[in-house]
Parts: structure tokens; C-alpha cells; sequence
């Protein structure tokens, strides 16, 4: 009998492993600032949530590349069981019939523990914000439309790890679940640059109308460049070009860009049912090679920029050394085959790169001023 993808038996199971997950970081913050004002104690939760939505980000892709998006081929339990152990019989049986198939007891695991972790941050922002409401009803100067519209989203990215599993790995499916990961990070962020200025009493600084409009660009594309990636990884592709710089041998290898960005299809598949060729993995892989060139020297001269303004020198100096960690490992990735490692910090640097640059726009403001000061100092001359 085929498995159903949905089964809601073991929800509550799973539910409650996620409150006992949350539990463990939620008691260490309050021990820690048990005696700080409740602001500072909302401050702080909001950054130990930032903390583990970068660790889940990253469990995320290891799961997506260890191939165990499909270890439990139902959600949210594994065969209707709260956990791999109960579900051992078929997960067995599933294993034996294809010992490096989509089903073994390693791979089960591992996407169940994404589904606890996922979990647990869910419970710990639905804490993030009741906390936040009630501050408010008390008077507290902040706002909780913020971790509100985070609780929404990660509903929505629950909904996502959903149909990753019940669409078998649609790789637009897939991205989009990278992605909202990715917001929710931005989110955070936010959240815990606001509390920031409001425990510190000062706000948001004005920059030059350009250097605002760069980093609003700069942001733009490291987006888009995202995508890219994830369209990479979810098509399976970084191997389509196994060499550097060239691909093939060639500076512009044979490619089926038509087929390679037909966004709505099953994974490795075309639209009308066929097998995806391999010119269209190439045009995927070599399409975000070529964005990495655009985006890398964009950064570079944004570095440089936000270096030239004092309170803005430790984003500069972040965005330098994680745009060099991308290209290190992005190249690496190609010449040593794709190790699981490498490009699980390949995902880390993509998401470094979108809360340093969130940090910077969270920290800044367009100047009305014709040549306005820096933020919080004078600019350095160059």
C-alpha cells in the first residue's frame, strides 16, 4: 500500500519534541538575563533565534545535499511515526529494495531532525512574539509588527518543507524554501538591529543618496545571485562544468538556456514530460558563474564604499572577506567535486552575506542633505 504524503497522526508527537528542542536555548537565555529589563530580554531572544535559523539555514543544505530531502517520503512524521525509530520496519524494507535510494535510515534521520529544528524555531519565534505583544500592552516602546509578520513567514516556510517532500523535490519548490529561509534571516535581523537602537536610544544614520542606492543594488543582486544558487543546487548542476575558469574546455560551452530556466517542472525534468538534457544544466551552472563575476566585483566596490564611513567599517570588512569566502568556495566546489562540507559553507556565506548586508540597511538611511555627515562620524577621505 502506498504511503500517504500526508499523515497528521504524529503531529502532536512532533510538536512536542519541537517545545523540548526550544526549551534547552530558551532556559539558557533567561538564566543569562534573568536580571536584565525586559527589552534587553526580547533583544536577546531575538538573537539566539537569528543564531539557530543560521544553523537550521545550514542543516537545511546538508540535508538538501546529503540527498535526504525524500528520508521520510511522508510529512510531517516518517511513515506516520513521530520518529525514524518507530517507522524502522520501512524505512528497512524501502533501504533494502534500494540501498542508495531516497529512503535509508542515515537520510531518515537527518530530515527528521531538520523537522525538529524547524520546529523548535517556530516555537521559539511564536515566543518572540508573544513576548513582544505583551511588552507592548505594558507600554513597551516597541513594535510587534515585526516578529508578527516572522511568525506569518515561517508558517509560510513550514508550508514550503511540506511541499518539498509531498512534490518530490520540485526544484522550484526547493528554491523557494532556500529562499524563505533567507528572509526569515533578513527578518531577524531587522528585528534585532531595531531593539538594538532602541536599547541604545539613537536611530538609523544618513549616508550619501548614492552610497544608500549601491547598497540597496548591492542587496538586489546578491538576491538574485541567490536564486541562482539555489537553482543550482536544486537541479543537481554544479557538476555540469568541472573545470575553472572554462567549462568543458570552452568559455561558452553548448547550453539550452530555454530548457535549463523552465521554472515549473519536476526535477529532472522538462515541462512536457522528457529527460533534461545536459546543455540545459550547463546554462544553469554557467549563468550563475557568470552572475558570481557581476555580484563579486559589485561587492568589492561596495566594501570599499562603506569602509570610507566609520560606523559602517565592520560591515565593509564582513562583506570583503565573505564575498572572497564565496568565490574560494564556489571554485572549490567545481574543482574538488562537490564535497558536502564545502558547499554547505558555500549556503553559509550566501546567508552571511544576506544578513551583513540587511545589518548595513537596517543601520542606515537615505540623507536628505546635500553632503551629508557619516553615519554617527564624518566620512574618512579616501
Amino acid at each position: 500500500m502506498e504511503q500517504p504524503l500526508y499523515d497528521l497522526s504524529p503531529v502532536l508527537h512532533i510538536m512536542l519534541m519541537g517545545v523540548v528542542v526550544a526549551l534547552g536555548p530558551l532556559s539558557w537565555m533567561w538564566l543569562r538575563n534573568k536580571q536584565a529589563v525586559p527589552a534587553r530580554r526580547l533583544q536577546a531572544l531575538t538573537l539566539l533565534v537569528l543564531f539557530l535559523t543560521f544553523d537550521l539555514v545550514l542543516f537545511g543544505a546538508f540535508t538538501r545535499l546529503t540527498d535526504s530531502g525524500l528520508g521520510c517520503p511522508d510529512w510531517p512524521g516518517c511513515y506516520g511515526q513521530a520518529s525514524p525509530t518507530g517507522a524502522h520496519a520501512q524505512i528497512s524494507e524501502a533501504q533494502a529494495a534500494m540501498p542508495t535510494g531516497p529512503v535509508t535510515h542515515q537520510k531518515a534521520w537527518i530530515e527528521m531532525i531538520h523537522r525538529y529544528l524547524a520546529t523548535a524555531v517556530g516555537v521559539l519565534i511564536l515566543t518572540l512574539t508573544a513576548g513582544t505583544w505583551v511588552l507592548r500592552r505594558r507600554g513597551a516602546a516597541v513594535s510587534p509588527w515585526w516578529p508578527t509578520v516572522t511568525l506569518v513567514w515561517v508558517s509560510f516556510q513550514g508550508a514550503l518543507g511540506a511541499w518539498t517532500v509531498t512534490m518530490k523535490l520540485f526544484p522550484a519548490v526547493v528554491t523557494m524554501h532556500l529562499l524563505a529561509g533567507l528572509v526569515l534571516l533578513a527578518l531577524l535581523c531587522r528585528q534585532a538591529v531595531t531593539y538594538e537602537h532602541a536599547q541604545q536610544g539613537r536611530s538609523r544614520g544618513a549616508v550619501a543618496p548614492l552610497l544608500r542606492t549601491w547598497l540597496l543594488a548591492s542587496t538586489a543582486l546578491v538576491w538574485l545571485q541567490a536564486a541562482l544558487g539555489g537553482w543550482v543546487s536544486t537541479n543537481y548542476a554544479v557538476l555540469a562544468c568541472g573545470d575553472f575558469p572554462a567549462c568543458q574546455g570552452s568559455w561558452w560551452p553548448p547550453m539550452d538556456f530555454r530548457q535549463g530556466f523552465e521554472l515549473w517542472r519536476e526535477l529532472g525534468m522538462t515541462g512536457g514530460g522528457e529527460h533534461i538534457g545536459f546543455a540545459a544544466l550547463t546554462a544553469i551552472h554557467y549563468v550563475h558563474r557568470l552572475a558570481a563575476y557581476v555580484v563579486l566585483a559589485v561587492l568589492a566596490l561596495l566594501a570599499w564604499q562603506l569602509a570610507r564611513v566609520d560606523a559602517l567599517r565592520r560591515q565593509a570588512r564582513l562583506i570583503g572577506a565573505l564575498a572572497a569566502w564565496q568565490l574560494a568556495s564556489g571554485v572549490s566546489n567545481v574543482l574538488l567535486d562537490w564535497p558536502v562540507l564545502v558547499a554547505v559553507a558555500h549556503t553559509g556565506g550566501a546567508a552571511g552575506l544576506v544578513l551583513v548586508l540587511t545589518w548595513a540597511l537596517a543601520e542606515t538611511r537615505r540623507s536628505a542633505a546635500a553632503r551629508p555627515a557619516a553615519v554617527g562620524a564624518r566620512e574618512r577621505s579616501a
